[in-house]
């Protein structure tokens, strides 16, 4: 699962933190195989902004979960301390930790500024994800005298979150693919088919291997699961009508605006799409996407102002699934991140 750290209305942004880390361990408990945490800068809605330094925490007060990133926007930072943290982690958690990669770059024009980087970086991702990866193995040559200590040598599972050209880049360089999301089913299946397509066996997988990510509610009833996605559609709807992307509030809150044409619209949009329901109509739509993509993991996310809702959310999600010997009965090969199952691709 993904838990991107939101705030909520009257919250401090560290208790989102710190509900995150609590979150890591309830999960865990039920059986979940990952736990990623994601990168977001100057979100007043979103605490998680330096990921590794959460993963560490999460890892420290976890022990079976696998714990990583989704992900750490490589454009943002330089390979080399990517590398390093990454190898920190490991060294202090080894075999725990994953190395979730994505393309993106800051939000605003201030935050690119202050981060010291623009759009141009992310058009360098491919070399970037090389150089990162040669720091990793002890093959780079860009820098020949420059070593990334610990990472040197240790073998952190790499992915890379895409759709479109990541795809592309994630199959040229021999890496799983992280893609979602779960609306644009047609879009991501091409995606997906080109990725397997144009794979190239590497060092960290010898073939393919499909993440397809999305949001996901369970309740005792449809329109109890679609409640949950209230809080989190009316943020994105705010978002692109305010430009400023709001901590989650209750549903009765959004329930009760008087929305415009445009936040009405916007805020539908965001509630269309997504897999919601009762235990049995969650599973069922999970296998038709798995079956359609060929999936080998799911990547779960969803984000509700109720933190209790939320955790019974997952519980649900894990009842869905059954015991491992059912899971791989969604459909052919097909694994999920709701259980300890789960197959790691080749290599890693």
């Amino acid at each position: 699962m993904l838990d991107r750290s939101r705030t909520r209305t009257g919250q401090d942004p560290a208790q989102s933190l710190r509900d995150t880390v609590r979150f890591a361990q309830q999960v865990e408990a039920l059986g979940y195989h990952r736990f990623w945490v994601s990168e977001h800068h100057s979100v007043p809605g979103v605490a998680g902004s330096a990921p590794t330094v959460l993963a560490a925490a999460v890892a420290a007060a976890t022990s079976t979960i696998r714990v990583g990133t989704g992900g750490v926007m490589l454009p943002n930072h330089q390979p080399l301390v990517v590398a390093e943290q990454f190898g920190v982690l490991d060294a202090l958690y080894p075999g725990r930790i994953d190395m979730g990669l994505g393309r993106s770059v800051g939000f605003t024009g201030g935050v690119r500024k202050a981060l010291g980087h623009g759009k141009d970086d992310a058009e360098d991702f491919a070399g970037q994800l090389e150089l990162l990866l040669g720091y990793l193995t002890g093959t780079q040559t860009a820098h020949p005298q420059v070593h990334a200590y610990p990472a040197e040598g240790r073998r952190v599972p790499p992915f890379v979150l895409a759709m479109g050209e990541g795809a592309d880049i994630a199959a040229g360089a021999g890496l799983p693919l992280v893609i979602g999301d779960l609306r644009g089913r047609s879009r991501m299946t091409e995606a997906v088919e080109r990725y397997r397509d144009g794979f190239k066996p590497s060092v960290w997988a010898e073939e393919p291997y499909v993440m397809i990510a999305g949001e996901v509610a369970v309740a005792e009833t449809a329109e109890a699961a679609r409640r949950l996605l209230i809080p989190e559609a009316w943020s994105m709807a705010y978002s692109r009508t305010h430009g400023v992307f709001p901590p989650l509030e209750p549903v009765e809150a959004t329930l009760a605006r008087e929305l415009s044409p445009k936040e009405r619209d916007l805020f539908e949009s965001g509630l269309r799409g997504k897999l919601y329901g009762t235990e049995d109509e969650v599973r069922t739509a999970l296998a038709e996407v798995i079956t359609a993509t060929g999936a080998d993991e799911v990547l779960v996310t969803t984000s509700t102002y109720d933190r209790d809702e939320l955790l019974n959310s997952f519980t649900r999600l894990m009842s869905a699934m059954g015991p491992p010997s059912a899971r791989g009965q969604l459909a052919a090969g097909a694994q999920l991140s709701a259980g300890g199952a789960t197959v790691s691709p080749s290599g890693v």
